[in-house]
């Protein structure tokens, strides 16, 4: 185990950690002399103070960035290739470590974080291919003796800005396919759970990658405007809520750069009435409370149709008892804490507001969380749901399960292509030809058919519609090559000199 894993999965009889930028391959300690705390999110305890760049210290880290891609560039696709191949070979070595780090930060259960690991890694042997994802094309005679060909080149300087519900996976998504294409980047996670992303570079710069390809820049609003502004940046991929996103890719954008911003989502699963109950109900429990229920592509909203509403609010109240709420280092849990205590108490509050508004309290997480000093919240069910409420329309992250009844197909398809978000929708049937007409004319992004959380494989991309992305490209796969590279078209001639002549004209092609 590497000294940055050791340093939050041992005892430390009460010490907290000091966590450090990574600028040309090494620690680098802050001197702004701003930092903010960690927490253990499962017994409220601080473990860790992250220092907070200031807009000289993200400037360092581009400058060792941008010397480096003088030389990372020229690196052979061959080369690369050997390289991730080892990359990955450690990150499936430590891949238990990052996931305890995960669950010491972020509070998910470690079967949940040893999933995240998995997921990013699926991205890294995706880029393990990158020379076959570089390929060009080429036209041999496109006019007599000239020949067309296209190639794809890195941008230099690129940067990540990425949240804290997913600290290893949502990085991997950006750097290993920006490193791959040849160029350096500048990683600014989340200052909730920063650890994950110092045991990232050390295992980086393990695996041979030169130092300055990958500098991690911690911090708050001054070090995100600090890479939105910087002229050397050119291109920042970010993940965070919608309102976020928006200021990014306005941001970014007005400073020149190309820039992918996804937002935040409010996910519906739609159950007909032919649907198996059982398997939607626990679909249901699954998507709407893992990582309690802190992910962009959690269901927060089940649109029950028909007689399918009663069988399912009472398929899923039946579970929710067995689901356990707990410390996620105890493998017993199923579900941990909220990643911090506003947190926790904003999403609490949302369970009191939907009482208000009229909405039916099945179940109630305030009164089953577990009361240790952790930030937790139990599991939380809202019959009876509409439109105009708060908790409908609201991105809540957190386990709270919304149902709306609906008579028809046509209703529920309607309520999600008037949703502003378009991340992730899933839709619960027998009817192939149901399932076919609904990917077809729904408004989303990502589609699942009896598939509740559609997270795409690393060979296709990730992202959404609507408010729930900013940029027209999404993150990983085909799209995620073509973010990190732009295109370069060559046209050439070798002619015999002897025939050489001047020709003022247009470029003829026939």
């Amino acid at each position: 185990m590497t000294e940055v894993a050791e340093q939050f999965t041992e005892e430390r009889s009460g010490e907290v950690a000091r966590i450090t930028h990574w600028i040309d391959g090494r620690r680098i300690e802050g001197t702004s002399g701003r930092s903010g705390p960690v927490y253990n999110p499962a017994t409220g305890e601080q473990s860790g103070e992250v220092d907070f760049a200031s807009v000289e210290e993200v400037d360092a880290a581009v400058q060792a960035a941008k010397r480096a891609f003088e030389s990372w560039r020229t690196v052979s696709l061959s080369r690369r290739t050997e390289l991730f191949f080892r990359i990955r070979e450690l990150f499936h070595q430590h891949a238990e470590d990052i996931a305890k780090l995960l669950t010491l930060e972020h509070g998910k259960v470690l079967s949940d974080a040893k999933g995240e690991v998995a997921r990013g890694l699926e991205v890294i042997e995706f880029c393990c291919g990158i020379p076959e994802l570089l390929k060009g094309s080429y036209s041999e005679q496109a006019s007599t003796g000239i020949d067309v060909y296209s190639i794809r080149q890195p941008h230099g300087v690129v940067a990540g800005i990425t949240p804290f519900n997913f600290p290893a996976m949502v990085p991997m998504w950006m750097w290993a396919p920006a490193i791959a294409c040849g160029n350096t980047f500048v990683l600014k996670p989340s200052e909730k759970d920063p650890s994950a992303s110092m045991l990232t570079a050390e295992l980086l710069k393990e695996a041979g990658l030169p130092d300055g390809v990958f500098n991690v820049a911690h911090g708050d609003k001054v070090a995100v405007d600090a890479v939105l502004e910087h002229p050397e940046i050119a291109a920042v991929s970010f993940v965070g809520s919608t309102p976020i996103a928006r200021y990014v890719y306005e941001t970014g954008t007005k400073a020149g750069k190309r820039v992918q911003a996804l937002g935040g989502a409010k996910n519906h699963m739609i159950v007909l009435p032919d649907a198996d109950i059982e398997m939607a109900a626990d679909a249901a429990v699954s998507a709407g409370y893992g990582s309690a229920g802190e992910r962009c592509m959690a269901v927060s909203m089940l649109v029950a149709v028909g007689h399918a509403a009663d069988d399912l609010v009472g398929a899923i109240q039946e579970r929710l008892p067995k689901v356990k709420v707990g410390d996620g280092m105890n493998p017993d849990s199923e579900m941990g804490p909220l990643v911090t205590r506003e947190h926790r108490d904003k999403v609490a509050s949302y369970i009191e507001k939907g009482a208000a508004e009229g909405a039916k309290v099945v179940t109630d997480g305030r009164e089953a969380a577990p009361d240790n000093g952790g930030f937790f919240l139990g599991v939380t069910l809202l019959d009876e749901v509409t439109p105009e409420m708060d908790v409908y329309k609201d991105e809540i992250f957190g386990p709270v399960l919304g149902i709306t009844r609906v008579d028809t197909y046509e209703e529920a398809v309607r309520l999600v292509n008037e949703n502003p978000y378009g991340n992730g929708v899933a839709i619960f049937t027998r009817d192939g030809g149901v399932a076919r007409q609904f990917q077809f004319e729904v408004n989303a992004g990502m589609v699942g058919v009896n598939v509740p959380i559609p997270v795409p494989v690393a060979y296709y991309s990730f992202g959404g519609w609507k408010n729930s992305l900013f940029g027209d490209l999404h993150v990983y796969g085909p799209e995620g090559i073509q973010f990190y590279t732009q295109g370069k078209v060559v046209t050439s001639r070798w002619p015999d000199p002897a025939t050489s002549k001047v020709d003022l004209g247009f470029p003829q092609t026939r």
